[in-house]
């Protein structure tokens, strides 16, 4: 079992010993500590709830949602949600903060509390510090039996979220609509299914193929959007002579597209095509992190723009997004950001400005895919063990790459000419994450695999 506090909120395996994993008491641990907290800073006693179609969803739900109570606080719950809905209705709502109850692209046996503060935004790194502290030491108090929080349930927002996306100045609908776009969906059978149909009938968009949109939780296959996870929807867009796949991840901030002759547009792409989009109408510079493409950069240069690196993880890119006055941002995983929005990833946004730019371009998703610079990433990981020592082990790496560029701004990336390999350890699950990149795959590959070699030596060497 496993238990993993970080930025990306608590995460953990649903059952076993407290503290080893996501068990009911950990969960309200977690709960009280962040209720607290947002009473503390914001003094406001309300907070938005909203969750993915996890089968572990509405046990995890329903003690959040008493514990929340337990605090005075009220609860206004979305329901079945995503992300990106649920860190919209936090400022339209003027609450204290969000929870959003998922594991993102983790299997079903995951769960998790992915904490907002007032604006809808991820916490900070400080902030999610107070918050585990204030768990650990059990610093909060409940309320008494006159004082206890009310629940409001709210569905409306599905359709407030479209309706903001359609007054975006970038989204063109009647454009989409008059494109006649045939799409196939894969929703993994988690809140997609719920959102995504809604959105493209929103967009025009009338031939739709659904693949996997009962939210019922049970996801058919890996939900991480990753190439090896896609040959079902790849299949069946050249079987339907389909114009472009699209595929979610279970809470609906990962986006990624499958281009009509059943190849991997490519989830790095993903932001490296609505850039390009937002970049032809609207000057302003672009943030990825360290593991994304360099592609984004290459696409900003080319209009005159600045590009800017970021830390892994969705608070460390909006920081430097505001930090940089980028008009568009993300990460290499599928992840948009568009404040002219809101600050946080999110797929349907970047659904609706793909669907623009796909149908100003008028030719095939192939052809848009290879009008941008080709490079490969090659993605692996190592999985972590007790004793492992990673910040000695990054120590020994960039030791043995000394006369390398490098950066230690989040774990280790080292530059070699047109190549570069970052490792870091994941803030999601108990792995190393090595991330390679060259102009093609065998050479990214290798460089995956020396760098591995390198690890592996080091490790037995100790």
């Amino acid at each position: 079992m496993t238990l993993i506090k970080s930025i990306s909120g608590i995460r953990g395996t649903i059952g076993g010993i407290a503290g080893n994993g996501l068990t009911p008491i950990d969960i309200v641990k977690f709960t009280a500590a962040y209720g607290s907290w947002v009473i503390r800073n914001t003094g406001i006693k309300k907070i938005i709830l909203g969750r993915d179609a996890r089968i572990s969803g509405v046990m995890v739900n329903n003690l959040v949602t008493g514990t929340l109570q337990g605090l005075g606080i009220e609860v206004i719950d979305l329901g079945l949600s995503t992300t990106p809905t649920v860190e919209i209705a936090v400022p339209m709502e003027q609450a204290g903060g969000g929870i959003i109850l998922t594991a993102s692209h983790n299997p079903k046996q995951w769960n998790a509390l992915k904490l907002l503060n007032e604006k809808g935004e991820f916490i900070s790194d400080a902030n999610g510090k107070e918050v585990l502290d204030m768990a650990e030491k059990a610093d909060f108090e409940f309320a008494s039996v006159n004082d206890l929080g009310r629940v409001k349930y709210d569905d409306s927002y599905l359709q407030k979220h479209i309706d903001a996306i359609l007054a975006l100045p970038l989204v063109d609908a009647e454009l989409i609509r008059k494109a006649g776009f045939k799409v196939v969906i894969d929703c993994v059978n988690s809140t997609g299914g719920i959102f995504i149909p809604a959105l493209l009938k929103a967009l025009g968009v009338t031939e739709v193929f659904e693949l996997y949109c009962a939210p019922d939780g049970e996801f058919p296959h890996n939900p991480e959007p990753l190439p090896e996870n896609l040959t079902e929807i790849s299949k069946v867009v050249q079987r339907e002579k389909a114009d472009l796949g699209i595929v979610v991840d279970p809470d609906v901030d990962r986006l990624c597209f499958v281009a009509e002759d059943g190849s991997m547009f490519g989830e790095e792409y993903t932001l490296v095509a609505v850039a390009d989009y937002v970049l032809k109408n609207t000057p302003g510079n672009t943030v990825s992190n360290l593991s994304s493409t360099r592609a984004l950069k290459d696409v900003t240069l080319r209009a005159g723009m600045e590009y800017h690196a970021a830390a892994v993880g969705e608070v460390n890119v909006v920081n430097q997004m505001k930090a940089t006055n980028a008009i568009i941002g993300g990460e290499g995983n599928g992840g948009i950001i568009y404040p002219e929005l809101h600050y946080g990833r999110d797929a349907l946004v970047g659904i609706a400005l793909f669907l623009t730019h796909l149908a100003k371009f008028g030719q095939s998703v192939s052809l848009l895919k290879s009008s941008y610079p080709n490079y490969h990433i090659s993605k692996n990981k190592i999985t972590l063990t007790p004793e492992m020592d990673i910040d000695a082990l990054l120590v020994k790496v960039q030791e043995k790459y000394k006369n390398q560029p490098n950066s230690t701004i989040d774990g280790l990336k080292i530059e070699f000419d047109n190549e570069w390999v970052h490792l870091r350890r994941s803030n999601t699950e108990p792995i190393i994450r090595i991330y390679s990149e060259a102009e093609n795959e065998t050479v990214a590959e290798g460089l995956a695999n020396k760098i591995i070699s390198d690890i592996k030596e080091i490790l037995k060497l100790n």
